[in-house]
């Protein structure tokens, strides 16, 4: 199962983005999360991801504000699951917060663990890496075509919502890489899905 764990960077002096993030995550119909997204520490947030698109889309909304440090885990998870994340337990729930505890060190401010270590899950941290090398590279201009696009526009019809050539916004989705993105989404959501497959055992409750 698929565990993502985010502390917020620089909490002591800047305001609390837990409650809106959570909402936001929450309230969003296009996440499928096994456990709801909450609050487990005064600036950290924990959910349960249903699949590795679904981990995989969390980790880039996250990443993207900067404002927060992520770690993915991967492993088993004591089953049958609690009514709140922040009963749970399980390897990776420990791998998840191994890998945010590392990617506070990380410029990209993000890390994943997999209990136990695989080299898919490895491979997996690699290539998103350098995803998020190209969002953070991105201009306000990239992502504001990015977004318009996310909402189902055509780049014809963006093009003419922000007021530019068609021209313009394949010169400015080229700047943005917006194309090599969505090509590797599918991919990474399929390397995330695989590296929680190498433990498929669920987690032995001890009697």
């Amino acid at each position: 199962m698929i565990v993502i764990t985010a502390d917020q960077v620089d909490s002591r002096s800047t305001p609390d983005a837990a409650g809106g993030t959570l909402e936001q995550l929450n309230s969003d119909p296009s996440l499928r999360l096994l456990l709801a997204a909450d609050r487990t520490a005064g600036d950290e947030i924990q959910m349960l991801a249903a699949s590795g698109s679904d981990a995989l889309a969390v980790i880039l909304r996250l990443t993207r504000s900067r404002r927060w440090s992520v770690g993915c885990g991967i492993g088993s998870v004591r089953e049958p699951l609690p009514a709140s994340v922040r009963e749970s337990s399980g390897d990776a729930f420990v791998a998840a917060r191994a890998a945010v505890d590392r990617s506070k060190k990380r410029p990209t401010r993000f890390a994943l663990e997999s209990a136990p270590d695989t080299t898919p899950g490895r491979d997996t941290e690699a290539i998103l890496d350098l995803l998020l090398v190209i969002r953070d590279r991105r201009s306000d201009e990239g992502w504001e075509l990015y977004d318009l696009l996310q909402a189902g526009l055509t780049q014809a019809d963006a093009a003419a919502r922000l007021g530019i050539t068609p021209q313009a916004a394949s010169k400015r989705a080229r700047a943005a890489e917006l194309r090599a993105e969505e090509a590797v989404r599918a991919p990474l959501a399929r390397l995330i899905d695989a590296a929680g497959r190498i433990d498929s055992h669920p987690y032995e409750v001890q009697s």
